[in-house]
């Protein structure tokens, strides 16, 4: 199933994605793993975020095999079902990542605002 585009801010905003060795890491695998701590489980995280369990769990992999250490422990199902959980590294991972999106839009709001005010009003 193909996710609608996000709407566009009406102030301009900075989107993240980090690239690294193994791979990258970007606000759709952040918003994951914070549906998990949220939603206690992998599949509901995925249900939330409008994506397969399949497609949740191949990004929470994706994830353990970039860090090299898992970022999700998770609970086999069965009767009452199981759960999920962001370990250390997990929430290592969401503090860092938000610290840097937070540092790099501090830095990029002086140009990003006047970009936004040399932008024709019919252009947005």
């Amino acid at each position: 199933m193909t996710q609608p585009a996000p709407p566009r801010p009406a102030a301009g905003a900075l989107s993240l994605r980090i690239d690294l060795p193994g791979g990258r890491i970007g606000p759709g695998k952040i918003a994951l793993l914070e549906a998990i701590d949220r939603e206690g489980s992998i599949s509901a995280a995925g249900r939330a975020l409008g994506m397969s369990y399949k497609r949740a769990w191949d990004l929470v992999d994706a994830l353990n095999r970039l860090l090299g250490t898992p970022v999700v422990a998770a609970n086999p199902g069965g009767y009452r079902g199981g759960g999920a959980v962001l370990t250390d590294a997990g929430r290592g991972l969401v503090a860092d990542y938000r610290a840097i999106e937070r540092a790099a839009a501090r830095a990029a709001a002086p140009r990003l605002g006047a970009l936004l005010k040399r932008m024709s009003p019919a252009a947005g």
